[in-house]
């Protein structure tokens, strides 16, 4: 009854618009208080939060993908990849594909790229004759394409709440994102060539010059990924070395970021962002406590076994609960549902590391998944279209996302692969 009572209280306060962290505390408050122990347990996770190795990851990274996007690296960034394979079948699409992913595994946020990198290519889309439909959805879907790659955000923020390796996430999202990316770049060629778009011929000279152009952007990704699979720093260590840099290229090098005019404001948005995040974690880590404490995820798999005794029907079941949550709330869904699913995930014998890529395709997906889906908002204003014209749009890059996540699902060696090849520890 006492659940009963507070689930409808929380309830009220969804509707009544009150901040999430505010809803998640207050909940943690009222079930502690209802076990008779003191509700600064809920206050003390603030304090360990301090004790995470990668907590300091968070606001790095997130301020070094605030930079960029203030900066000209998208311009060069599409340059560049326009330069190398604009030629292909298909080609302008496939850039935008690959554009849009590695600046969104860099930002770690799907609007920043629509909005920084949409409306640069949506326009010249249409322009070389791409369907404006396919293109609508192609910058809609692409918005949250490098979630599964390092550095991205939710990659970090998913290790720390669900105790695993952050550096062995990076390795494990590395085939899946890929494997997602090919399959929309053969769409992508199919599109290209039905609809009789012009290839651009290969020119060295522009090739050359959009290499130098973003000369020092390209040694970024090597850095950083390179530099934690070989052993010379960790994720955490990696996200001062990238702020670091972006810090001094764009600010000091290429002026791109003026150091009094923007930078405040840059410092500002980015940790505005992070301190929602962590406020909403510290409480959310407090009601984790209360759940585990009453074995609350105990009770959830005897119930749900009692329905669901196959690990193949509740992979099923447990992709259709993650794409509904991941479609409402991002970041809370990762600090709230991760803690419940991953023990009862483990009780099918679901590897941990393997649930984070599932976890996080979901939310990539969630992302555009109609009717609440934050980037089809985005897109819809963004591009001065109709939602419901977005929801058409998106429809077939959604089938082709939905489909890469039954064969990541059920092929759990796309996950793992890389983190025993590497050794990832």
């Amino acid at each position: 009854m006492l659940y009963i009572i507070i689930g409808a209280a929380i309830l009220l306060l969804v509707l009544l618009g009150e901040p999430v962290f505010v809803i998640i505390g207050a909940g943690g408050l009222l079930l502690f208080n209802s076990i008779g122990v003191n509700t600064s347990a809920v206050i003390v996770e603030l304090y360990r939060l301090a004790s995470l190795p990668a907590l300091i990851a968070i606001p790095l990274f997130t301020f070094a993908g605030y930079l960029l996007a203030e900066s000209n690296a998208p311009m060069r960034l599409v340059r560049l990849a326009q330069a190398f394979f604009g030629w292909m079948p298909g080609g302008l699409a496939i850039v935008s594909i690959m554009s849009t992913a590695v600046f969104t595994a860099f930002t770690g946020a799907s609007g920043v790229t629509i909005v920084a990198l949409g409306g640069l290519l949506y326009p010249v889309l249409v322009k070389e004759s791409y369907p404006e439909r396919f293109s609508l959805g192609l910058m809609t879907t692409s918005g949250s394409l490098g979630l599964l790659f390092p550095p991205s955000l939710p990659i970090i923020l998913y290790g720390i709440v669900a105790g695993i390796s952050v550096d062995k996430l990076f390795a494990a999202g590395v085939v899946p994102g890929i494997l997602l990316i090919i399959m929309l770049s053969v769409f992508s060629v199919y599109t290209g060539v039905r609809s009789g778009v012009k290839r651009q011929a290969f020119s060295a000279r522009e090739a050359i010059s959009a290499l130098k152009g973003a000369a020092w952007e390209i040694p970024l990704p090597i850095i950083i990924i390179g530099g934690i699979y070989a052993g010379f720093f960790t994720a955490t260590e990696a996200s001062a070395i990238m702020a670091f840099y972006v810090f001094v290229v764009e600010v000091f090098i290429l002026r791109d970021v003026k150091f009094f005019k923007d930078l405040p404001r840059i410092t500002k948005k980015s940790m505005m962002l992070v301190g929602a995040i962590f406020v909403v974690l510290g409480t959310a880590l407090g009601l984790t406590n209360y759940l585990i404490d009453e074995q609350i995820p105990m009770q959830l798999f005897q119930l749900i076994h009692h329905f669901v005794a196959s690990k193949l029907a509740f992979l099923v079941l447990l992709n259709l609960f993650l794409l509904v949550i991941n479609m409402v709330e991002i970041f809370s869904a990762i600090i709230i549902v991760v803690p419940i699913i991953v023990p009862i995930a483990a009780q099918y014998g679901i590897d941990p590391v393997h649930l984070g890529v599932i976890f996080l395709l979901n939310l990539e997906i969630g992302y555009m998944l109609p009717p609440l889906g934050l980037n089809l908002f985005i897109s819809s204003l963004r591009f001065e279209k109709d939602i419901v014209k977005i929801y058409r749009a998106v429809l077939p890059f959604l089938a082709i996302a939905l489909l890469a996540l039954l064969i990541v699902t059920y092929f759990p060696e796309l996950s793992l692969y890389l983190t025993r090849i590497l050794k990832v520890q």
